[in-house]
């Protein structure tokens, strides 16, 4: 691993970079020059930097989601290992809405399975026992990924500085819980209107969805912000991502557990709804 060691300021001047190209709504320059392209403390520090600014300005976390579990996304992205981001309130899109493509940069739709948490994960052995029993219900999901990173040109350490290229997610309507539904077993596939644009299933993503929830667990209790009870966990895509555009519509079904649609649209679009 590269052992680079920026300073604060260093650290701050990349989160500098990635908040002015959300304002502005301008890729920036990828982040790696500051921080370096797989050197995981720097890259995280940036990130929490951004979520102590984020919860400074009022926002309020509720979750988190894992990103890079599919051996497709590793391969569209160039990386080889999962990250985690943070999920704030002002991230979640109702089920069926519409969203403004101006609020987003350079947009791609992904299916995920969000976990609902139950119980705490921050005590015992995090065992696939545990873990299971930890989890409330499962619920369909879409992940709008964006990059700030202009031309989704990121290594490990841009996509983890910037939040996990985060931007919004859309939970569905049905829920199950596990003795119902086993994440492993389930298809997805992905419609761009009557388009089949991916499909994927739940061993695409870290061989288990709740596999993946094991490594968020173990991880987020080492960094010292365990998972907590009420909060949602993405789990990773389950396929390859699609870039998302004004007029599209897109709708997922997850075998065994629902389906969950989301839209994009320009503001001036008439009778559009956020």
């Amino acid at each position: 691993m590269n052992e680079f060691s920026p300073s604060d300021d260093v650290v701050a001047h990349a989160a500098d970079r990635l908040l002015r190209a959300a304002a502005d709504r301008v890729p920036c320059p990828p982040v790696r020059d500051l921080i370096g392209s797989d050197d995981v403390k720097a890259a995280y520090a940036v990130q929490e930097l951004l979520t102590a600014r984020r919860l400074e300005a009022g926002g309020s976390v509720t979750g988190r989601k894992i990103g890079l579990t599919s051996p497709a996304v590793q391969r569209q992205l160039g990386v080889d290992r999962p990250d985690f981001g943070v999920l704030f309130a002002d991230m979640s899109v109702a089920d069926g809405a519409s969203v403004p493509v101006e609020e987003l940069l350079q947009p791609k739709v992904e299916v995920e399975i969000a976990f609902v948490l139950g119980a705490d994960l921050a005590e015992g052995p995090l065992d696939a026992a545990q873990i299971r029993a930890a989890v409330a219900h499962a619920v369909p999901a879409l992940e709008i990924v964006d990059s700030r990173i202009a031309g989704w040109d990121i290594t490990f350490g841009d996509t983890v500085a910037d939040n996990g290229s985060s931007a919004l997610y859309v939970l569905g309507t049905p829920t199950k819980p596990l003795t119902e539904f086993e994440p492993v077993q389930a298809a997805m596939t992905l419609a761009r209107g009557e388009e089949t644009v991916s499909r994927g299933d739940g061993a695409a993503c870290l061989g288990d969805p709740l596999a993946a929830l094991a490594w968020l667990a173990r991880t987020a209790r080492d960094v010292g912000d365990p998972l907590r009870a009420g909060q949602v966990v993405l789990s990773g895509a389950l396929g390859p991502m699609v870039p998302a555009a004004a007029g599209d519509v897109f709708s997922a079904e997850i075998t065994g557990l629902g389906s969950v649609s989301v839209s994009f649209h320009t503001s001036g679009d008439e009778g559009a709804s956020a």
